[in-house]
């Protein structure tokens, strides 16, 4: 038995067509349904707060990108809905994962300088190459972002701070540290595609 009534699947239903519609209202009303059991599920998966909104934001993006390709006739709206969420937390947790092995190979930044220097490695002599060049890359495409994008990713990847730690640092506010950290991070994950490829 279904824990989702009919009636509420169906209004659910409803929203997801007049999403596909262009209808934004009906996007804010499916996230009021919706949008905390999607926080839970992104939540679980990535286990860091802003994150699991991230996750959440892009889950409803996809949504109001590709509403149209519901098919109520394949399930729920809340199953299809999980479904992207999950899909969006697991890139997020194998991104985030080839970007720390990346850093930590590649470089580290001096507080003093904020120049990177090559980081130490167990790996064999022969991965030496291999880790310059990396590090030159990062270095590069790190440097070639607008000061306030590379501070906030600096801040946060070799800082260690989170977004709101930063926020209060920089004296920001929270959605302009957000949207210099994805717009710098789109940007260096476009510069850094070779690197990343090679080790996935």
């Amino acid at each position: 038995m279904s824990i989702h009534p009919a009636g509420v699947q169906s209004r659910e239903a409803a929203l997801v067509a007049q999403v596909a519609d262009g209808d934004e209202r009906a996007l804010g009303e499916l996230y009021d349904r919706c949008g905390g059991m999607a926080f839970s599920l992104a939540f679980a998966i990535v286990g860091e707060h802003a994150d699991a909104e991230e996750v959440v934001a892009d889950a409803f993006a996809q949504i109001w990108r590709s509403a149209s390709g519901f098919d109520p006739a394949r399930g729920s709206v809340v199953a299809w809905l999980g479904t992207i969420v999950r899909t969006r937390a697991l890139d997020l947790v194998r991104s985030r994962k080839r970007r720390a092995r990346v850093l930590e190979e590649a470089a580290v930044v001096t507080d003093a300088g904020e120049t990177l220097v090559l980081a130490p490695t167990a790996e064999s002599p022969d991965r030496g190459a291999e880790v310059t060049e990396a590090s030159a890359l990062v270095r590069k495409s790190l440097a070639e972002l607008p000061p306030p994008q590379r501070r906030v990713i600096e801040l946060a990847y070799f800082g260690g701070l989170s977004q709101s730690e930063i926020s209060a640092l920089l004296s920001e506010p929270l959605g302009t540290v957000k949207t210099r950290m994805r717009a710098g991070m789109e940007k260096l994950r476009q510069a850094l595609r070779p690197l990343l490829e090679a080790g996935a």
